[in-house]
């Protein structure tokens, strides 16, 4: 009898280890080098298709860590740390960057001493199945408007994917 419940004991704790162990583990979707192409050439094809004189055009993962930038044809060379700024600033806080320059220009100028932080329009967050997983920055077109349209663009090339289950998702 001892050994019957003993036995039960010990199954029943590693039952509830098991079950402990699956609950700290998330399947989680990132954003590849592939999808960051796909995103930049979507990107890339909007800014041709509104004349923009130019851009740098930046894609980065969940953490703000840099997956690809593209400068295009006559941009100035700043617009790349600036796309990449702007993108990085989109991703770790989850909004585009307009969010935090309308803020500023409202008076919230304490934002502007946060480090590594670019709240020019023109970063959008990235999101697939409802998450984020990225963001892209545009700097460099003809303005400030047109950097955000061409970004909105990019950012929504990976919307109409599917989950590949075969594949492990995107």
């Amino acid at each position: 009898m001892k050994t019957l419940i003993g036995g039960v004991a010990v199954a029943l704790v590693f039952s509830t280890l098991a079950a402990t162990a699956q609950a700290q583990v998330v399947d989680k979707k990132v954003l590849t080098l592939e999808g960051a192409k796909q995103v930049i050439a979507v990107a890339e094809k909007t800014a041709r298709s509104k004349n923009a004189p130019g851009g740098a055009i930046a894609v980065v993962d969940e953490g703000g860590n840099l997956l690809l930038v593209e400068r295009l044809d006559n941009t100035f060379a700043a617009s790349t740390h600036v796309s990449i700024g702007k993108a990085r600033t989109a991703a770790i806080f989850k909004h585009p960057t307009k969010f935090f320059e309308d803020a500023i220009a409202k008076g919230r100028t304490a934002l502007v001493a946060m480090p590594d932080f670019t709240p020019l329009q023109g970063g959008i967050p990235i999101e697939y199945e409802g998450k984020i997983i990225g963001a892209i920055g545009v700097s460099g077109a003809m303005n400030a408007q047109q950097d955000e349209e061409i970004a909105i663009a990019g950012a929504n090339a990976l919307k109409s994917l599917k989950t590949n289950p075969e594949r492990g998702g995107r």
